[in-house]
């Protein structure tokens, strides 16, 4: 199940130009009880020219915070849920706004700790005041339902190199399909995975991902 644009590759978005329009978010009966979600922050500074959708860059859509929060998540999901919610270390008050507006309380969290190939801490992540090695992924429970037997001994961290901009480690679907029960959907997905409803512009097998691809990554 997939939502995307007319175009092979998705048109680029800037500040300056009309949003991508959005497709329906899918339904499924009893409403999804696992909700993986990783939006295009909108981030605010003084030049911009760090941003993702900045001209030079050209990497993906982003989308305000309010934008995020009025998507009718809530109308989608099981009464019982979960969401995992990635936020970036400088948006956290936001990620938990997101949160709450899409009907989910939060609970706890798990951490991306970047790592080069001998090891160590990564540290070619971008920072106004330290040099980020780390991503949250925030974990929420709407109604009452906890992780499924393995998650009770799954620890809140993954460990993995980082790959091109933005994308996020495998790893991750492979811990949520161990905690959480299906069926599962991925909003604001890039890449189509196996078992898993999908929803975004650039989420078809087709399209292929705005922004530059390292061979070192893949």
């Amino acid at each position: 199940m997939t939502a995307v644009g007319d175009d092979a590759r998705a048109a680029p978005l800037r500040a300056d130009v009309d949003p991508t329009p959005q497709c329906p978010l899918p339904r499924v009966d009893g409403g999804w009880a696992t909700v993986y979600a990783d939006p295009p922050w909108r981030f605010a500074n003084r030049t911009g020219k760090v941003a993702p959708e900045h001209r030079r860059l050209d990497r993906y859509d982003t989308m305000t915070t309010a934008d995020i929060e009025a998507l009718p998540v809530a109308d989608v999901v099981a009464d019982n849920s979960h969401l995992y919610l990635w936020v970036p270390n400088a948006l956290l008050p936001e990620g938990l706004a997101v949160m709450g507006a899409w009907g989910y309380r939060y609970v706890s969290n798990l951490v991306w700790a970047k790592r080069r190939k001998d090891g160590g801490p990564d540290g070619r992540g971008v920072g106004f005041y330290f040099r980020n090695v780390t991503e949250l992924i925030l974990f929420g429970v709407r109604g009452s339902l906890r992780t499924l037997e393995p998650g009770r001994r799954q620890v809140n961290m993954i460990e993995t190199r980082k790959r091109e901009h933005s994308r996020k480690p495998d790893e991750a679907y492979e811990l949520i399909e161990a905690c959480s029960p299906g069926p599962y959907l991925e909003l604001f997905a890039r890449y189509p995975r196996p078992g898993w409803a999908v929803w975004g512009n650039e989420s078809a097998a087709d399209v292929t991902p705005r922004g530059r691809l390292f061979p070192t990554y893949r």
